[in-house]
């Protein structure tokens, strides 16, 4: 029996840690930069909720920016039934909810015929659509109003027989006037996808609808997420077209049920601080839901080219 000699280990690699890059002044300042940014962000949020804790009698007497004497959690219960939250809530999603899902779906579709279809003038549709972010709402409050007055709806769509003070005629308005954000950035990202996918379905038969329901759109998840969170905390957090559009105080969104907590002749600021944290807490669900898909769907494209 022969004994064969084991084989030489492999030379020991050189496992030493990579050399770190020396730290420029230049990004010192970047982060410190966005430190304070940040910190100018999360202030008035901290400040609210700090606040919120605190017994207005406190802090008329010691100010707001005081070490605490007393915590609780009363202005929270209080302002939960004062401003009749869960109503509101409801209004605001009968509103957003089917504002972002016809928002997304439209402009989908549209941006897939841009970025897919060879129709005559996409590239100025296209301008047309980005244009249109740039127009201020405020300088249409006068004819919308106007329109939504003439434009009749039946009486079990609309109490008032008309567009105007109806959940349809504010879900319509915010579906307009993000339309062409979302057209634009989907269509972008639609342009990434090659283009050997669609033509390999088109010489198998697909039609146009399952070009883009089948295959275009389960691909676009990342920046459908990104937009879903974009536009739910837009149409969420607004104002103004719910206090032009609507007349009627049992229909209004959320962010106007903070009225509910002003007094006649004396409003209990801290009181208003607990309504405003818990109005704003869905926006924070959800981006804490969806921050992965948010962030890349905003990095989608960054390592191309």
């Amino acid at each position: 029996m022969t004994l064969t000699a084991p084989a030489p280990a492999p030379p020991a690699q050189d496992r030493r840690a990579p050399a770190r890059r020396p730290v420029r002044p230049l990004r010192i300042l970047l982060h410190a930069f966005l430190a304070l940014v940040a910190l100018g962000w999360l202030l008035p949020l901290a400040l609210s909720v700090y606040a919120s804790l605190r017994p207005y009698e406190e802090t008329a007497r010691l100010g707001y920016f005081s070490l605490p004497e007393h915590l609780t959690f009363d202005y929270y219960a209080k302002a939960w039934g004062q401003a009749e939250l869960p109503h509101y809530y409801l209004n605001t999603l009968i509103i957003v909810v089917p504002g972002v899902l016809v928002t997304l779906f439209l402009a989908s579709f549209t941006a897939f015929a841009i970025a897919r279809l060879r129709i005559p003038g996409r590239k100025v549709l296209l301008i047309v659509f980005t244009a249109g972010n740039l127009l201020p709402p405020q300088v249409l409050i006068t004819p919308l109003y106007t329109l939504y007055t003439l434009v009749p709806l039946p009486a079990w769509l609309s109490d008032s027989q008309s567009l105007y003070d109806s959940y349809l005629g504010l879900i319509l308005i915010h579906v307009a006037f993000q339309f062409g954000f979302c057209v634009f950035v989907m269509a972008n990202f639609m342009r990434t996808i090659p283009e050997e996918i669609t033509e390999a379905a088109l010489v198998d038969g697909a039609s146009v609808w399952k070009r883009y329901w089948r295959l275009t759109l389960p691909l676009c998840r990342p920046v459908l997420a990104a937009l879903s969170t974009l536009q739910f905390t837009w149409m969420y957090n607004d104002f103004l077209w719910a206090l032009v559009l609507m007349s009627s105080g049992d229909k209004l969104p959320v962010t106007s049920a903070l009225n509910n907590l002003r007094g006649q002749f004396f409003t209990d600021y801290n009181l208003l601080a607990a309504g405003s944290v818990l109005v704003a807490l869905p926006t924070l669900i959800v981006f804490q839901l969806l921050h992965k898909q948010f962030v890349a769907g905003l990095t989608l494209g960054s390592t191309k080219g």
